[in-house]
């Protein structure tokens, strides 16, 4: 049959197309003419699709509504159709703001882009249309349920380890009379629900509330009103006449009260809930709230006494759960899938739930091995686990409405799986993407930074790792990288181990941020240039990168941030000097990085990081960029600044320079908005100049000496030999100066002759303070008097001082009330290395009043005394009452020393009764190695219920240890004493009050030979350390400050890199480090 119409023709205006009648006629209709109206009326179909997107909005509204009244006291569940329907319709509607950008982003002439958007335009109008019919469900929301039930559970008791935890704590918290509110809290699919719906069942049969317990779901459209309406349906009673909120609260506490005692769990809360408003009689003895919540910060805002979070599950837990819901045994070679398949699902319990009954059934092993390779790209590449799982994570991210939130979280993804990502890097990036809101300053961008990421955390949406790392959970990052999907603007390949970069096709021209971060990808063929015109973000990081073509940027020149940090790359490419756009260039481990080209025409720079490469000038052009905030010339290659250069870089607030190079001090001082500075001043005078210009800085750290790194060669870690582990030293030297207010005075930088006329000035609020070799007096504070009302100082280090006899010295009460208040911050002591040092304070004349100033090492955590050859008594009973937060106690290598606490008053330190008991309330570690001449650590007993940690090695006069005597049995927090195995026999010697003391110890007693500060004397005594000498290739990663608790103790390889994923080798003791784990802060040396 032909089929034919009348001559027509359809007029755009500067061309018209004529058709006349035939079957021909008629497909070129469609399939030309259609597509081009549908440009022409672009912005009339957006608007339709708007208004049918705004109708299905509030369908969508009404059936969360109705579903929120019916479930929480119907005993029903929502069907499967329904979870579905509102999963697509969520996806939609991230379509549509994915589409309104692209088209913001379009221009007229563009005509294949509009052509595209336009045809979206018109799928995405009928699926809208025909998702808001499915809407109606005539049928019903809800499963039909036994509304007789009184159980929620029906399954019996998880018996996972870390849930039963969590359950006693619940009961016992209930139970506890004192304890009104609970919060339960952990990210989407963690169990939440379950665990207090056992709780639930447990209290219907408890006496000492008469079954008078309550389960409302509450969600996250909650209201008043509702939540009143669902807690008097479950407490029978009918006030559907009374409006009025206020009366309606009134009736409810009133019959609340009539309960007398009853248990009220919330599930699901999202928000606040004042409970007054609501009718709960909070306050009453009777009452006990529970409420489950994914946000952390509802619980405090409830004012939840006791706040509980519930984690993933173990490895263990996580595979017994899944054999249980699958519900059969499995042959070995599906039991290993399975294994992998288990392990994708990170401990989520919804995850493995979903997953094991997806897979109830399936025998044949092909199809096991196409469900594994699924889940190997995407958890969320599963439709059961799309359906099922993704809703309920996104809740959570749906939840943050904040945008600034959200692409903050969006961003985490562009890191490896399982990545331990520095918070402090992510701030910076942050920053410089221009995700956050704009801040004046660099402190009020940084305050911001830390509140998104405590936001995410509290969300479940980051995992708090340390204080300085998070990571994400590997469905939140499935979950996040599917979200950027939709958007098609994303594309993340991190930590695949790929040797080759993308195909081209994969380099779309929609694309906005790229990671290949971590991968093994050598070089890029010499022809690739993607044309990928809107790609703001490239991260190369971490690749053994050794060469880009020049041709590769020619096609990105919207690239506003490159990162290349710890590439091989020698050479960048010319084609980087036309990158226009570029506000950020990460160079940082480039080790072999020498020269970069002109960096002239990059006026919108504003992050430049050149640390650690090899550079041996300042890249041409660096003057020009007026836009510049952060500059790092960290680089022990770079041979001088030229002058001029920082005075033109007006808007600096952040300036790293090398150790070797002496800050050029006229050009940092009129720097007036710099907040962090990192650099060499050559003597007292200049530091007094830059602290003066520079009041309100936020971060400093100051070298009084060029020749820092020798000057602290033993400083900071004493236990090391001057060479062979030089570089760890280095690393844990530059880290310490990282961050905060710290100046180290370094070699002879406090002889008089280079002091001048002025005192010293130290930074306000300064951090802390290290002296090497800088030739103090007898006493810290008489040579350093302005430490007197040095309030703030949280650590000092003082090593290698030869002169130096005591901290302080008082000759009299009224000179000890003039000191002011000095060290009343001080939370870390380490006095190492002092030949000529007796004591800590020393008291001239006989003394009329005991106490020492108010407040002197009160906050004291960490006191640690390393080859002071002349103590004899390290606290005399004058000190012990003002250290009352003493967490670690270490004294090392004193050969003179023959008391830990006691009476001796040799110094003239007041005449105490020693005999008394000694109580030290959070002492955690005791370390006491290497103190041939210790005979008493004190004479009465020493009650120390916190003790952890007890070494004591090479002590062999010690005849009692009292914190672990006079008991009946060990400190409950002991987990461990280390003695050395050649010792036993001395161990076996000790003398007991409690006979049987030696028995229970026993069972802690760890001997070992390398048990203590021994790594230092065995190097000290010329044994060779076991060096790794083929340390692996591995990201590189900036060591916070603060990060090894024990100084003695060389840091794993995952505690070197907090950022980088957790490596299984350590670098064992004396091993250097390979140059990916160059020192920050200082400049990389071959050690």
């Amino acid at each position: 049959m032909i089929l034919s119409c009348a001559p027509a023709a359809v007029c755009f205006g500067i061309f018209t197309i004529r058709f006349q009648g035939s079957h021909m006629d008629e497909l070129l209709a469609n399939f030309v003419v259609q597509p081009l109206l549908n440009v022409k009326n672009l912005k009339g179909n957006t608007r339709i699709l708007k208004r049918k997107l705004d109708s299905l909005e509030c369908r969508e509204a009404d059936v969360r509504a109705e579903l929120n009244c019916a479930e929480g006291h119907s005993g029903k569940k929502w069907k499967k159709e329904v979870e579905n329907w509102l999963s697509n319709v969520a996806k939609r509607k991230r379509e549509f703001e994915s589409l309104e950008q692209q088209l913001q982003r379009t221009r007229f002439h563009q005509f294949y882009s509009r052509l595209n958007l336009a045809e979206r335009v018109v799928t995405m109008t009928e699926e809208v249309t025909e998702l808001f019919n499915e809407g109606q469900f005539s049928e019903g929301l809800l499963l039909e349920g036994d509304r007789s039930t009184a159980k929620l559970l029906l399954t019996p008791p998880h018996n996972g380890q870390a849930f039963l935890q969590n359950f006693n704590d619940i009961w016992a918290s209930l139970l506890d009379d004192n304890i009104l509110s609970i919060g339960i809290y952990g990210m989407g699919g963690v169990g939440k629900t379950t665990l207090a719906k056992h709780v639930h069942d447990k209290l219907e049969n408890e006496p000492k509330f008469s079954g008078h317990v309550y389960w409302i779901t509450v969600s996250q459209e909650f209201s008043i009103y509702k939540l009143q309406s669902d807690i008097a349906h479950a407490l029978k009673l009918d006030f559907s006449s009374e409006t009025d909120e206020t009366k309606r609260a009134a009736v409810l506490f009133e019959a609340f009260k009539k309960e007398g005692r009853f248990v009220l769990i919330l599930d699901d809360v999202w928000k606040q809930i004042d409970a007054e408003k609501i009718g709960i009689p909070l306050r009453s003895d009777g009452c006990r709230l529970v409420i489950t919540s994914r946000l952390e910060e509802v619980c405090h805002w409830m004012g939840c006494q006791r706040i509980i979070k519930v984690n993933t599950l173990s490895k263990q837990e996580a595979w017994e759960l899944f054999l249980k819901k699958l519900g059969r045994e499995l042959d070995p070679e599906v039991e290993e899938i399975c294994k992998k398949m288990v392990k994708r699902c990170c401990g989520l319990p919804l995850a493995l739930i979903t997953l094991a009954g997806s897979m109830r059934g399936v025998t044949d092993i092909h199809e096991w091995r196409d469900a594994s390779e699924e889940l190997k790209v995407s958890c969320m590449g599963r439709a059961d686990m799309e359906n099922e799982v993704l809703p309920i994570l996104l809740y959570s991210y749906d939840r943050l409405r904040d945008p600034k939130l959200q692409r903050c979280f969006l961003y985490c993804s562009l890191y490896p799986e399982d990545y331990h990502i520095q918070r402090d890097e992510l701030i910076e990036n942050f920053i410089s993407e221009e995700l956050m809101d704009r801040r004046l300053s660099w402190r009020a961008e940084n305050d911001q930074g830390h509140a998104i990421l405590n936001q995410l955390e509290r969300a479940c949406l980051l995992e708090s790792v340390s204080d300085w790392c998070v990571k994400m959970h590997d469905l939140i990052r499935d979950m996040a990288l599917w979200i950027t999907k939709d958007n098609h603007r994303y594309m993340v390949k991190a930590g695949l181990h790929l040797r080759e970069i993308p195909d081209m096709q994969e380099w779309t021209e929609d694309l906005d941020k790229l990671s290949l971060m971590k991968n093994s990808i050598a070089e890029i063929s010499s022809g690739m240039s993607p044309k990928c015109p809107r790609l703001s973000t490239l991260i190369l990081r971490g690749n053994p990168l050794k060469l880009i073509p020049d041709c590769f940027f020619r096609q990105m020149r919207g690239l506003r941030t490159l990162n290349l940090i710890g590439t091989e790359i020698q050479y960048l490419p010319n084609s980087i000097s036309d990158l226009e756009n570029l506000r950020t260039l990460l160079l940082r481990y480039c080790y072999k990085l020498k020269s970069v080209p002109t960096l002239e025409k990059l006026r919108l720079l504003t992050r430049l990081d050149l640390a650690y490469t090899e550079i041996e000038e300042v890249p041409n052009g660096v003057e020009s960029l007026a836009n510049l905030k952060v500059l790092d010339l960290g680089c022990k290659s770079l041979s001088m600044i030229p002058t001029g250069v920082l005075h033109r870089l007006s808007l600096l607030q952040q300036l790293k320079l090398p150790e070797h190079i002496e800050v050029p001090i006229e050009e940092v001082e009129a720097l007036k908005q710099l907040e962090v500075f990192c650099g060499t001043v050559k003597n007292i005078c200049d530091l007094n100049r830059l602290i003066t210009s520079l009041p309100s800085i936020g971060s400093l750290s100051l070298y009084l000496n060029p020749n820092i790194s020798s000057s602290l060669e033993r400083c900071i870690n004493p236990n090391i030999s001057p060479s062979p582990e030089r570089c760890i030293l280095e690393l844990y030297i530059s880290t310490s100066l990282e961050r905060g207010k710290v100046v180290v005075f370094g070699q002879d930088s406090l002889v008089e002759s280079s002091l001048g006329e002025g005192k010293i000035l130290l930074p306000r609020d300064i951090d802390k303070l290290i002296f090497a070799r800088s030739r103090l007096s007898s006493s810290l504070l008489d040579g350093f008097q302005m430490l007197n009302n040095a309030r703030y100082i949280k650590k000092c280090h003082v090593h290698s001082e030869d002169e130096i006899e005591f901290i302080m010295r008082f000759s009299s009460a009224e000179e000890k009330r003039s000191r002011g208040d000095p060290f009343q911050s001080l939370e870390e002591l380490f006095l190492i290395d002092l030949p000529n040092f007796i004591c800590l304070f020393k008291w001239e004349g006989r003394a009329t009043v005991a106490p020492l100033l108010p407040g002197i090492f009160t906050q004291l955590t960490d006191l640690k005394i390393i080859r002071c050859n002349k103590m004899k008594k390290l606290i005399p009973w004058s000190l012990l009452q003002t250290l009352p937060n003493l967490q670690k106690l270490d004294v090392r290598s004193c050969n003179e020393i023959e008391e830990i606490i006691g009476d001796d008053d040799d110094d003239g330190s007041p005449v105490i009764n020693g005999s008394a008991d000694v109580t030290m309330p959070r002492l955690k570690i005791l370390k006491l190695v290497g103190l041939p001449k210790l005979k008493s650590i004190c004479k009465g007993m020493m009650i120390c219920d916190s003790i952890e940690k007890i070494e004591i090695i090479t002590c062999k006069k010690l005849k009692k240890v009292p914190p672990l005597d006079g008991q009946p049995s060990p400190p409950p927090s002991l987990k461990e004493i280390k003695v050395l195995e050649k010792e036993k026999e001395w161990w076996e010697s000790l003398e007991w009050e409690n006979p049987n003391a030696n028995n229970f110890l026993q069972p802690l007693v760890k001997s070992d030979l390398t048990a203590s500060g021994m790594r230092s004397d065995l190097t000290r005594s010329g044994m060779k350390s076991n060096l790794n000498a083929s340390e692996k290739r591995s990201d590189l990663e900036q060591v916070p400050p603060g990060m090894w608790s024990d100084l003695d103790q060389v840091p794993p390889r995952d505690e070197v890199r907090p950022g980088s994923s957790p490596a299984k080798d350590e670098i064992r003791p004396g091993a250097s480090p390979t140059r990916d784990e160059v020192r920050p802060g200082s400049s990389p040396t071959k050690g």
